[in-house]
């Protein structure tokens, strides 16, 4: 064994020896850095292929590594009932992923990041409509002062009118119909299968607009596509591991990191300067989108008592 090799295992032996609030910590913020690493490098290669390109091999990418889970039992997706709503969830996820990475190649990388971010503001109205959960005041009044912070970003009524804001906040709205649906398919689906059909749907309907928009890749953009997928399904496990192994309601804050993130590589790879009424839009939405989650959380817990 070599010395790096010992001193990896030495570093694992410490970690896994941590406790699993410690450990959970870990996995979500590790996994929200990756996940930005992943727009990064999503956001470079935009400079020459189109984003909706990209979107499909993030998406097909992901699926082929999806594909092993099912290496012992490889017809468990087919047992599925529910096709149909498979196919919805999938369709809602492929209109959110197309215009979170249109965003990510067309705006400020922290810009995107943190409209992707308000898709807990649409939660509340949309399971108001489909789940039946009561809402409150508070909640709602908290909903109006995220999407302000929206409003902030796209300034509709004046000369600096930035339509790709809106373009984000329906790719947060298109996601939260997402977890309508995973809360519905949930009853009577395993995750494995969830997963299995939001990939294959997602790379399937990203297709069509992928060949309307066709760069062909070079040599050395292989690497760096291939690494948008690994890095987004490893990114979204690591934080799904996280959330697991500690408390939620305290956990999932962490993951609005990702903005931090955003913002740092943005200015120390691109350039990037958030402008003041960007920074204000941002303030606002990570607010409202943490007091949701958190209250959300606080809800469940008390409702399963």
């Amino acid at each position: 064994m070599t010395q790096a090799e010992t001193a990896i295992g030495r570093a694992w032996a410490r970690f896994a020896g941590q406790s699993d609030a410690a450990r959970g910590v870990a996995y979500v913020s590790l996994g929200s850095l990756l996940l930005v690493v992943m727009a990064s490098i999503t956001k470079y290669l935009g400079a020459r292929l189109p984003s909706f390109e990209l979107n499909f091999f993030r998406s097909a990418v992901g699926f082929l590594f999806v594909l092993p889970v099912f290496a012992r039992a490889p017809m468990e997706p087919f047992r599925t009932k529910r096709f149909g709503m498979h196919f919805t969830r999938g369709a809602l996820g492929a209109l959110g992923n197309a215009c979170f990475f249109w965003t990510i190649t067309h705006m400020l990388l922290a810009d995107s990041m943190a409209l992707q971010f308000s898709r807990p503001l649409f939660t509340i109205p949309l399971a108001l409509i489909y789940l039946g959960d009561a809402g409150n005041i508070r909640r709602t009044l908290v909903s109006i002062v995220g999407f302000i912070g929206v409003l902030l970003y796209a300034r509709p009524f004046t000369s600096g009118f930035e339509p790709n804001a809106l373009v984000g906040a329906s790719g947060a709205f298109f996601g939260a119909l997402v977890i309508i649906s995973i809360k519905q398919l949930s009853s009577t689906e395993s995750p494995r299968v969830i997963m299995f059909y939001y990939a294959w749907w997602n790379s399937a309907l990203a297709l069509p607009l992928a060949l309307w928009s066709w760069v062909t890749p070079n040599w050395s953009e292989a690497l760096p596509l291939t690494a948008i997928g690994f890095l987004g399904i490893l990114g979204q496990g690591m934080i799904t591991k996280g959330l697991t192994l500690g408390d939620a309601t305290a956990l999932a804050p962490l993951d609005y990191s990702r903005i931090i993130y955003a913002a740092a590589l943005g200015y120390l790879l691109f350039g990037e300067i958030p402008r003041p009424w960007s920074v204000t839009g941002m303030a606002l939405i990570a607010a409202a989108s943490i007091y949701l989650v958190l209250t959300e959380k606080k809800r469940a817990m008390t409702a399963a008592k």
